[in-house]
């Protein structure tokens, strides 16, 4: 059976709810990615910020990226899966709720990341197929 770990990018690096926007998007600049999770002081997984919520949810509201923080962005249930979930319920997981990042937790930490590429990487023709389908489709 295939999990979540053999998949994942493992050591994904938090940014804190309390660090800035701009902090966070220089983060991603150094790192090459479009996004960090975000982790409380409690250690925990409190969310995720994407380039897209940069620009759609602090830059489209006209706040200021030097002092809107992560936390502010931080919303909804988190949607994760355990390190030893197989990748089929990976799949189906990502598909349902329409995500392209996924957050791997172990003894309740974070402890990688699965995206579209692992996927990718990962699957073969015909799951791949089904996953782009669930997605990218549009209601």
């Amino acid at each position: 059976m295939t999990t979540a770990r053999d998949i994942m990018n493992p050591g994904a690096t938090c940014v804190s709810e309390d660090q800035t926007v701009l902090e966070a998007a220089r983060m991603m600049r150094d790192m090459g990615v479009g996004s960090l999770p975000i982790c409380g002081n409690d250690q925990k997984l409190h969310g995720i910020i994407t380039d897209r919520d940069i620009v759609v949810k602090c830059l489209a509201e006209g706040k200021d990226v030097a002092t809107c923080t992560t936390g502010e962005l931080a919303q909804g249930e988190i949607t994760w899966v355990d390190a030893m979930t197989d990748v089929r319920e990976v799949v189906d997981v990502m598909g349902r709720d329409q995500i392209k990042r996924l957050p791997v937790i172990e003894n309740h930490q974070l402890v990688g990341m699965i995206s579209e590429a692992d996927l990718a990487r990962h699957l073969d023709e015909h799951q791949l197929s089904e996953f782009v389908e669930k997605v990218f489709a549009r209601p």
